[in-house]
């Protein structure tokens, strides 16, 4: 049970009432965020560019997810984005290598195991050293790096969320949320 109620959207008001609405599924997280009803929107607007607007490929956003959630105990986020990584392409083994924490798997090829190594840092360590920055250059452009770097710290904050305010898990969305966002940049 969470330690704060979920907000009914029909019971929402302002921005959050509106965020709320416009959500083909409004999933827990989200009725957990509208606690703050003036971050939400802006919140729910950077998780969907990270989720459909970047230069970083799906895949490999999927993969910095997961290992987000296994690094910092978000099961709720883990229970979101694994049918995700699927959806998008990620094999159940790589899927499997992170939840054991194994980034040198060969499962993986070296731009994933630098992506990775490069997460792990700035997940656990903030500064990252030089070689694992090197390591992570030569398979990803500047804009990526940075993109890389967000969704890290996106994927903190929710873990954070949904942890400390112990957010029920639901069912996962799936896809249905990537569809949903890319829905939206069609109108």
């Amino acid at each position: 049970m969470a330690r704060l109620p979920l907000i009914d959207p029909a019971q929402a008001t302002g921005d959050a009432k509106r965020v709320l609405e416009s959500m083909p599924n409004a999933i827990n997280i989200f009725r957990m965020m509208a606690h703050a009803e003036t971050l939400v929107k802006p919140v729910v607007k950077l998780g969907g560019a990270i989720l459909s607007k970047q230069e970083l490929g799906a895949k490999e956003r999927e993969l910095l997810i997961l290992q987000v959630a296994q690094l910092e105990g978000g099961a709720y986020e883990w229970n979101q984005h694994d049918p995700i990584a699927i959806g998008v392409g990620v094999p159940r083994a790589q899927i499997d290598a992170i939840a054991n924490g194994d980034i040198n798997s060969d499962a993986f090829n070296t731009a994933e195991q630098a992506l990775l190594a490069f997460s792990r840092e700035v997940t656990e360590n903030v500064r990252v050293p030089d070689a694992i920055f090197k390591a992570v250059h030569a398979h990803f452009s500047d804009r990526e790096i940075v993109e890389i770097i967000f969704t890290i710290g996106f994927y903190m904050m929710a873990a954070r969320l949904t942890e400390a305010t112990e957010t029920d898990i639901d069912p996962p969305a799936g896809m249905k949320v990537i569809d949903s966002i890319q829905d939206d940049k069609r109108s």
